[in-house]
């Protein structure tokens, strides 16, 4: 190895996570003479983290993970998003943003054109590569039409990070018939995403019907002893059906993130 490759790697902070084809190729251009050494290492003082004073955004978390840091929006202020989504646009992986406002939307594609708003969802996006999807399929079934944005949440995240889904909405228990005209579809999934409020029965149903794990996500959706979702949580929680997990009250992207890894196993 030239004296100029170790001196790169004494200088940066390496480790076993860190992209080695990526680190490679830039030692690759500095011994070719390509770039300088100041030029590489500049490269390599963001390679860990970034600090943002407000933010420290994950450059590494694709490389341990299989999947770019997800920015959450909810409490975040208009320009600290957009901080963040400026400089995870310049690197090459996908952007996606989750419980974001149309305000958000509207005055970052001011600046960033290519940036897409999935309203029902609440995601920002900025696809910088495709990502080849898995011949299986996720299914995303809501007991209501209430549930739709969890359920966007859920599909669109799942999409973005590379599956297809199939949806099933407003199948809830009320009109069971509803859910077994498509129980073919739901079958043949590699994995199932049950979004339910109320009293949050449509899991354990769907658990006793199907042999393909279940990801739970209960809704805030319901009348008074809904407790904004704690009936439908325990429900799920308690439930006698077999290979039922459960998210958190209204995390739909919780539930589209796992069941991406499970269809991508």
């Amino acid at each position: 190895m030239s004296e100029t490759a170790i001196f790169l790697i004494k200088q940066s902070v390496i480790n076993d996570t860190m992209n080695r084809t990526e680190l490679k190729k830039l030692l690759e251009e500095v011994s070719q003479g390509k770039i300088e050494i100041d030029t590489a290492l500049a490269r390599l003082e963001d390679f860990s983290f970034k600090d943002l004073g407000y933010a420290k955004i994950d450059n590494q978390r694709e490389i341990r993970t299989g999947y770019p840091e997800i920015i959450f929006c909810s409490g975040k202020s208009i320009d600290q998003v957009k901080g963040i989504i400026t400089y995870m646009n310049k690197r090459d992986s996908n952007v996606i943003a989750t419980r974001a406002t149309d305000e958000m939307y509207r005055e970052i594609k001011q600046f960033i054109p290519g940036i897409v708003y999935h309203p029902e969802a609440g995601i920002m996006s900025i696809t910088k590569k495709e990502i080849p999807k898995p011949e299986s399929y996720i299914s995303v079934i809501t007991a209501g039409t209430s549930d739709l944005p969890v359920a966007e949440e859920a599909a669109v995240t799942a999409e973005l990070l590379g599956n297809r889904v199939e949806r099933v909405y407003d199948a809830g228990v009320a009109g069971i018939h509803r859910l077994v005209d498509n129980i073919g579809v739901i079958r043949d999934s590699r994995v199932v995403i049950v979004i339910a409020g109320m009293e949050g029965a449509l899991a354990s149903i769907v658990g006793g019907l199907i042999n393909k794990p279940i990801i739970a996500v209960p809704t805030s959706i319901g009348y008074g002893a809904n407790f904004g979702g704690i009936s439908a949580l325990l429900a799920m929680l308690t439930s006698c059906s077999a290979g039922v997990s459960v998210v958190n009250i209204d995390n739909g992207f919780g539930a589209g993130y796992n069941a991406s890894l499970i269809n991508n196993l």
